[in-house]
């Protein structure tokens, strides 16, 4: 699943080498947490959350077809702040 979302969002990311995907394994299934750079996270977001959201549906139904469960975690990291010269 991590290789399936990996493929899909350096595909509509500006900057793929920025994307990162930590898998955790736990009773309760899989968490996926899903860094990206700051200025990729409005893309990754979509407008109203429709693009995150398909990735989440995405996700349920690979789950489903393994037989287990699976949270997409979208982590928001800090832009670094532009020093005036």
């Amino acid at each position: 699943m991590k290789d399936l979302i990996d493929y899909i969002v350096k595909s509509i990311v500006t900057k793929p080498e920025a994307v990162s995907i930590e898998e955790i394994k736990d009773e309760s299934g899989i968490i996926l947490r899903l860094t990206v750079d700051p200025t990729d996270m409005g893309i990754v977001i979509g407008k109203s959350g429709q693009t995150i959201q398909a990735l989440r549906k995405i996700l349920t139904v690979r789950a489903m077809a393994e037989n287990s469960k699976v949270n997409l975690q979208l982590i928001e990291t800090e832009q670094p702040q532009k020093t005036e010269e």
